[in-house]
């Protein structure tokens, strides 16, 4: 095997390698020359297109019919997407791998899992007027030039807003780039135009002229990070300048008669140029090297290197990583090529092995570091084994060693080796896939189809596989001719258990496959019912999508079905759907108490819910202000119940109601107001206290109210009036309905005193201890002593001179001493 260092070549005093990836890439009779190739970042798919300026040889009608051709960096073929609309006038990928076709008239097409789904939008801005001219891509968006030279930038593709940028000359532009927003200046993107003999950056707010006079300029380029740029001029030179345009770093004269095709940045560190053979590598301060090629070359740049594609070959030029150099260049004085070394010495069962390890004793946690790192550089199977075991021999003869590194590159690299074999075709450098990270790696394998691998890879590095099996689902339902019932049973077994795994999602597949029936069997494996129910309503499954939602349990999105269902469906066929469904049926009468009441008298009405319908008129006519609109209220909600035998006494109160409202409105016209609203009871009672005696009989009357409840009414009001000679006129009468005794209460605690001790006398049922009580709450201890004397009750006599003063004192005695003298 030989050494690494046979495929590095020198460019100034840095070292680049190119490495072969595949071979036979595409098929010969495909002319590369005659297509536009862009590849995705990070080693991804290869989009190539026929070149519409360029004359190709016919090959009958179907190879003469357009397509945009996805290959993977082996030549696989991933998809073709047949294409009619227009003349392309910009062909890229997005970091995530969305492939964006640009056509003329300025519609896009985001391209978004490799397998023809796209999103479209528009630039506007006068795209379709003036007509896109070129584009150029970045990470994340794109920017393209017009006919006018107007740039219109597009900064996200998930929720693109074109915008034009400031408003440059008009004169032709002959090259132009781009700075992505990151690495800009301005955080905004610029676009740098070479327009006559000199350089423009256009951002969103300015064009300003650089004042670079050597123009014109054929090419420019800048590099990953924006840290240089590269200019072509018309004299065959290439000029790199500082990204501030404050330093010009070098300059390369290619003496090259035609001007290249292609000029692209090799990483951050060399500046590749392709005619259609050759490619000149140009490094720093003018250094540069060569390489020639049997067909045409196609330079697609990455962010650490850049892949040559020609019909026979994908190979991959970077600068040679540090530690690689560290442990392969020819007279390293490293530790770590001595490591190497010494395990090559150990496989040979030789002495020496021991020699070198003492050699480097002190540095061999160094060297064991390097030799892992290296490994993770090395694209060749070979070189990476031989490192690592160079780099297990050193720790394993360390006493103390972390061997957490060295196992995470043991399962990076096999993960990588899996992904580069030609048939994934993914050739990954280990930079590239830190960056891409392992999730994304992922999701590069689902677009492609490789299921199997993506689960091998996700099982090993501990990563979640549900969106693995929810695609593989997914694609299932796409692509299968078995009938549905064979599909359903088919996804069901080799998901169940799996955690995670949304069906609601497989079911939206099935459902924009036109397979509704299958989606609403998938559906019922789908544990929540929030993801269930959306996509029922979308299939018009309206009744399961509100049984699945009644199941939850969850309000709201038992609300959200019903406002769907009630926007969609008449009000008949709404309250026939809910009302088996008492649930629902409680929060539409909840909700529409407050927010709908005329849904809710229909809602009774549809039900036949009289008294229910009846109450809620009632509650209506409460609200009113005016007494004529709340006797309507209430006519209606009496002819609700008047044919229902169940709902006599409702019927009879609501009657009432009326014609109580109808006697308050003609006392207010009378009296004044204040009686609307009250109740029977409140009425006389205000009545009684305005002095209307004969009006409350009125009402009394009416209303059939009893005497016992009227006397209490009249006592009452006319106490709160102290109207003190209509109570002193009632203590005459012979007889009360409620007694006297509450005459007493009412009027002493009123504080009257004296017409409250009137009524003692009357209340002759009760115990001579009671009335006793009252004479003395009244003052008046000699009428007590009186009651005590008649009933010869001496205990309360002498109780009661222990309350007497002055003259009451005497008395009590006397009558204490009546029943101490013996009879005659």
């Amino acid at each position: 095997m030989s050494k690494p260092t046979a495929n590095w070549e020198k460019v100034g005093d840095r070292f680049y390698r190119k490495v072969q990836l595949y071979t036979a890439v595409f098929d010969q009779d495909l002319e590369l020359e005659n297509y536009i190739v862009v590849g995705a970042p990070y080693s991804g798919a290869v989009a190539i297109y026929r070149d519409e300026e360029k004359l190709h040889s016919y090959r009958g009608t179907q190879a003469a019919k357009s397509s945009i051709d996805i290959y993977s960096c082996a030549g696989k073929l991933i998809r073709r997407i047949n294409w009619d609309k227009g003349s392309i006038k910009g062909l890229g990928w997005s970091e995530d791998e969305k492939l964006l076709v640009v056509t003329e008239d300025g519609t896009v097409r985001c391209y978004f899992d490799l397998q023809g789904d796209f999103v479209p939008f528009t630039l506007g801005h006068g795209a379709e007027e003036y007509g896109v001219q070129s584009c150029r891509f970045w990470s994340s968006g794109f920017v393209a030039l017009l006919g006018n030279n107007h740039l219109i930038s597009v900064s996200r593709y998930d929720e693109p807003r074109p915008k034009l940028l400031a408003i440059p000359p008009t004169d032709p532009v002959v090259s132009w780039s781009i700075i992505p927003p990151a690495y800009s200046l301005s955080r905004s993107v610029e676009a740098i135009l070479a327009i006559g003999k000199t350089v423009y950056v256009v951002d969103a707010t300015d064009a300003e002229d650089r004042e670079l006079p050597a123009g014109p300029f054929r090419h420019i380029s800048v590099s990953p990070k924006g840290e240089f740029l590269a200019f072509y001029t018309e004299d065959g030179k290439v000029w790199v300048v500082s990204g501030d345009w404050t330093e010009k770093l070098s300059e390369y004269d290619s003496r090259a008669k035609t001007v290249p095709r292609d000029m692209q940045w090799c990483g951050s560190n060399a500046v590749a140029l392709a005619w259609e053979d050759e490619v000149h590598l140009v490094g720093p301060k003018g250094a540069a090297t060569k390489f020639y090629y049997d067909a045409w070359v196609h330079l697609i740049a990455d962010m650490d290197g850049i892949r040559l594609l020609t019909n026979d070959i994908c190979e991959y030029i970077q600068k040679v990583p540090d530690v690689t150099e560290e442990v392969f260049r020819l007279g390293s004085t490293s530790p770590a090529p001595v490591l190497l070394e010494a395990a090559e010495q150990l496989e040979k069962k030789s002495p020496k092995a021991d020699d070198l390890i003492q050699l480097i004793r002190l540095n061999l946690a160094e060297a064991v570091d390097t030799c892992v790192k290296a490994a993770g550089h090395e694209f060749n199977i070979h070189w990476q084994k031989q490192l690592l075991k160079a780099a297990s021999f050193g720790k394993s003869v360390l006493d103390l060693y972390n061997s957490d590194d060295f196992v995470d590159m043991c399962e990076t690299l096999r993960v990588l080796n899996a992904v580069r074999f030609y048939e994934i075709g993914l050739p990954l450098s280990y930079d590239q896939f830190k960056r891409l990270t392992p999730d994304k790696l992922i999701e590069r394998l689902i677009n492609r189809h490789e299921y199997f691998l993506a689960l091998r890879i996700s099982d090993y590095l501990h990563l979640p596989t549900d969106k693995i099996y929810v695609r593989w689902a997914s694609q299932k339902v796409r692509v299968s001719t078995e009938d549905e019932e064979s599909i359903c049973r088919l996804i069901v077994q080799k998901l169940h258990g799996k955690q995670g795994v949304s069906f609601e999602e497989i079911a939206r597949s099935a459902y924009d496959e036109g397979r509704a029936r299958l989606a609403t069997e998938l559906l019922n494996y789908e544990p929540r019912a929030g993801k269930q129910v959306p996509l029922l309503l979308g299939m018009k499954e309206d009744t399961i999508a509100l049984d699945k939602a009644i199941e939850s349990g969850d309000t709201d999105l038992i609300f959200h079905v019903l406002l769907h269902l009630r926007k969609k469906l008449p009000l008949a066929g709404f309250f026939r759907t809910i009302n088996s469904r008492p649930v629902a049926t409680a929060l539409v009468e909840s909700t529409a108490l407050h927010q709908d009441p005329e849904l809710l008298k229909d809602l009774y009405y549809q039900d036949d819910r009289r008294l229910d319908g009846s109450n809620l008129l009632i509650s209506e006519a409460l609200n009113q202000l005016d007494t004529n609109s709340r006797i309507e209220k209430l006519k209606l909600a009496a002819k609700l119940l008047q044919d229902s035998r169940d709902h006599t006494l409702q019927f009879k109160a609501i009657d009432e109601t009326q014609r109580l409202l109808k006697m308050q409105d003609a006392f207010e016209k009378d009296l004044g107001p204040g009686f609307a609203g009250l109740s029977i009871n409140e009425t006389m009672f205000k009545l009684i206290k305005l002095g209307n005696m004969k009006r409350a009989q009125k009402v009394q009357s009416e209303f059939k109210v009893t005497e016992k409840t009227y006397w209490w009414i009249r006592l009452r009001a006319l106490v709160v009036k102290r109207d003190w000679n209509e109570l002193e006129e009632i203590s005459k009468t012979r007889k009360s309905p409620i007694g006297w005794e509450p005459f007493f209460n009412e009027i002493l605690s009123a504080g009257n005193t004296r017409l409250a001790s009137n009524f003692i006398p009357k209340c002759t049922t009760l115990p001579v201890s009671d009335r006793i009580e009252m004479w003395v709450k009244c003052g008046l201890v000699v009428k007590a002593g009186e009651e005590a004397l008649k009933a010869k009750d001496r205990n309360s006599l002498e109780v009661l001179k222990s309350k007497a003063t002055g003259s009451a004192v005497h008395e009590i005695d006397r009558m204490i001493g009546q029943l101490s003298s013996p009879r005659r």
